[in-house]
């Protein structure tokens, strides 16, 4: 099965090196789509000189926001199994192998790599960000009658046949809610979570979401239960 790798880029000129020679170090990237959404730093420079067989590379003229890079490199992906890779350093690649079993063993149409499981080496991080996080989990669960331990993980994997299904419209960080949201709503869909990795940075560190953004998951996932 071709695995695709989707890496959405913005202002990581400290990090986009070091992920990508991670993802290919796992052998398993047969396709590599980057999107980068109107870096300011020395991302595009970076990537401008970057070489590689299997990976192509767009740039966007203005920042528009994750979701917005997530629906650009969605167009482009010709694999069979699709992995959202964020351009820092908190996921590790290594742990593809672990995300993408249970969709080559037929069971799964789409995988949700867990923070919150344990099991798995995680940074002591932001009280307040990891309240967030859970709170928008349970309220997920809630509306969509489901039993997820993460939904605004990076780490979600596919099908081919899901990401075509999705028309997702989410140009911020809103896409992770809208992903989450959608794929519940159909009710056609397997869906297994595993636990990953977590090497969360500070704000210091070139962390981006904040707590704005919960606000606007909060409404994405209400607006999709019972209005679209």
């Amino acid at each position: 099965m071709k695995i695709s790798i989707v890496i959405p880029v913005f202002n990581e000129e400290k990090t986009i090196k070091t992920i990508l020679e991670k993802v290919n170090s796992t052998g398993l990237a047969d396709e590599i789509i980057i999107v980068d959404d109107g870096s300011t730093d020395g991302t595009k420079k970076i990537l401008e000189n970057y070489r590689s067989n299997n990976t192509r590379i767009y740039y966007s003229r203005r920042n528009q926001g994750k979701g917005a890079a997530i629906r650009t490199a969605f167009k482009y992906v010709t694999g069979d199994i699709i992995i959202i890779q964020d351009a820092d350093l908190e996921y590790d690649p290594n742990e593809y192998q672990e995300l993408i079993k249970p969709i080559k063993d037929g069971y799964a149409d789409v995988v949700y790599g867990s923070r919150l499981m344990g099991g798995k080496p995680q940074r002591a991080y932001l009280f307040w960000h990891k309240l967030g996080n859970t709170l928008l989990t349970y309220l997920t669960n809630i509306l969509y009658n489901t039993t997820l331990s993460d939904t605004e993980t990076c780490y979600k994997v596919f099908r081919k046949e899901v990401i075509k299904d999705l028309k997702l419209k989410s140009n911020g960080f809103s896409i992770e809610p809208e992903i989450t949201a959608k794929i519940l709503k159909r009710n056609k869909y397997r869906i297994y979570v595993v636990p990953v990795s977590y090497y969360g940075r500070t704000y210091q560190e070139g962390k981006k979401i904040t707590w704005r953004q919960g606000f606007s998951a909060i409404f994405i996932l209400i607006w999709y239960r019972f209005f679209d």
